[in-house]
């Protein structure tokens, strides 16, 4: 039995969503949509460290924000820092960051690069203390996502038949980042 034209083309268009959510290996690229993105922004969190075995700096309640026009991507966090040193041994606040993306092709990795805080806003707290304290939180909140991974990828997902693909460009967009595959 001969199919038509047109249930073949349906058949082949069909096939790069079985097994490759966001991958369109007929125009080569990969798109993940805003959603996708913050579900998984969202798993890798919260993100602690310790700073001079002082303070504790945490990050959580992530928000992805995409800027299509500078080719970054934001993040805004909820922060605290908590020590004995603070009259009440913690203290609150939200972060704001943004970051270029760069391709690990070692790692199949998608990873922010060169983040940069943009606000830093403490509650409850003012003045040299304040200052000394954003000072650290920008410090540990730059630390804790340089070269932090966005999105991995497994062989398989980049490979379709004999061809594994490589990420020749990354697009930032308003709603989702594209990648570019060759």
């Amino acid at each position: 039995m001969l199919l038509s034209r047109r249930h073949c083309l349906l058949a082949i268009a069909a096939l790069p969503a079985i097994g490759h959510a966001g991958f369109n290996f007929f125009t080569g690229e990969y798109t993940a949509s805003h959603a996708e993105l913050q579900a998984l922004v969202e798993r890798q969190f919260p993100l602690e460290q310790r700073y001079a075995e002082i303070f504790r700096v945490r990050l959580q309640e992530p928000r992805l924000g995409l800027n299509a026009s500078t080719q970054r991507t934001g993040l805004t966090a909820a922060l605290s820092i908590a020590s004995p040193w603070l009259r009440g041994g913690k203290v609150d606040g939200t972060v704001a960051m943004s970051s270029a993306l760069r391709w690990d092709a070692a790692a199949r990795a998608l990873r922010l690069d060169r983040p940069n805080v943009e606000s830093l806003e403490l509650q409850g707290l003012h003045g040299g203390d304040a200052d000394r304290l954003r000072r650290i939180a920008t410090v540990v909140a730059q630390e804790l996502l340089h070269d932090h991974v966005l999105r991995s990828f497994t062989k398989e997902e980049m490979t379709v038949g004999l061809k594994t693909y490589e990420v020749s460009a990354i697009t930032v967009l308003d709603q989702g980042i594209k990648i570019q595959l060759e």
